[in-house]
């Protein structure tokens, strides 16, 4: 098999490279938002009309504001009050990661049930990256919960080559090696083509590396320990490894041995920060 995975490698890489697989672009409204984010006049009013040029994604950023971490003592009602509540840049953030469900879609049956399961399972991560992120570190909530959202974004021209491969659908163990080896490094490709911030940018290819090691917490540690929430309880083989030896746990100052999801201050703000997400 290794044979046939560093075979696909270097077709897919080849194709990228001749543009025979373009790399996704970023859905138009999230284009939109993130240039209005950038004005230095833009206000509440003017984001709001940006954003409300989608009514499907205002509702969830309504939606999202009033879960547990976010929500005050009125419930929000508006998208006007949502990006008050949120702040301009936090709005920009969450309206784009939300926005690229948008390209987790495909004609094909098979590869349509793929994308759709990739995105729910990274909607999970993202939901736990909110939580963590506001409990146990000083990171932007925000950030972290675009980290999750993007953490898998380069299994999405792997799934578009296999459209094309259709021997690929046929062998299911075969493409779940390929994403699992080759959605970190497209990954990074694409979201330095998007011109996310570093801190972001290397999050495909950290997220996954449990012997990294470094002085203080970082998105990509965020990641890695919803990730490693995320599988609790389930037939997953990141279970069987010795999560004390990660020093991701450590960096949050969370036990490896703690199932977030049962405890009574995080499980229900995790539950409902899904819950937004999706």
């Amino acid at each position: 098999m290794n044979d046939v995975v560093q075979q696909v490698r270097q077709e897919l890489t080849t194709a990228i490279q001749e543009n025979r697989i373009v790399l996704p672009t970023l859905p138009e409204v999230a284009l939109q938002v993130r240039d209005a984010a950038q004005d230095p006049d833009i206000d509440v009013p003017k984001m709001s009309k940006v954003l409300a040029q989608d009514a499907a994604l205002s509702a969830r950023v309504v939606r999202v504001s009033n879960s547990p971490l976010l929500r005050g003592a009125n419930p929000i009602t508006d998208l006007k009050m949502a990006i008050s509540r949120l702040g301009i840049q936090y709005s920009c953030n969450l309206a784009v990661g939300l926005a690229m469900e948008q390209m987790f879609q495909a004609t094909s049956e098979a590869v349509d049930r793929r994308m759709r399961e990739i995105w729910g399972k990274s909607t999970e991560i993202a939901g736990i990256c909110s939580v963590l992120a506001k409990m146990y570190t000083s990171l932007q909530g925000d950030q972290a919960t675009l980290a999750g959202l993007v953490c898998k974004i380069g299994a999405l021209p792997i799934l578009r080559y296999a459209e094309e491969e259709r021997s690929l659908l046929r062998d299911h163990t075969l493409l779940d090696v390929l994403i699992a080896e080759l959605h970190p490094e497209i990954g990074r490709l694409i979201l330095e083509t998007w011109d996310f911030p570093p801190e972001l940018v290397m999050v495909p290819t950290e997220y996954m590396r449990f012997d990294r090691q470094r002085d203080t917490v970082d998105y990509a540690d965020v990641v890695q320990v919803a990730l490693l929430q995320s599988v609790i309880g389930q037939d997953d083989p990141l279970n069987d490894l010795d999560w004390s030896q990660f020093g991701a746990f450590h960096r949050l100052g969370l036990d490896p041995s703690v199932n977030a999801m049962e405890v009574e201050d995080l499980s229900e703000a995790m539950a409902e920060s899904i819950a937004a997400l999706r």
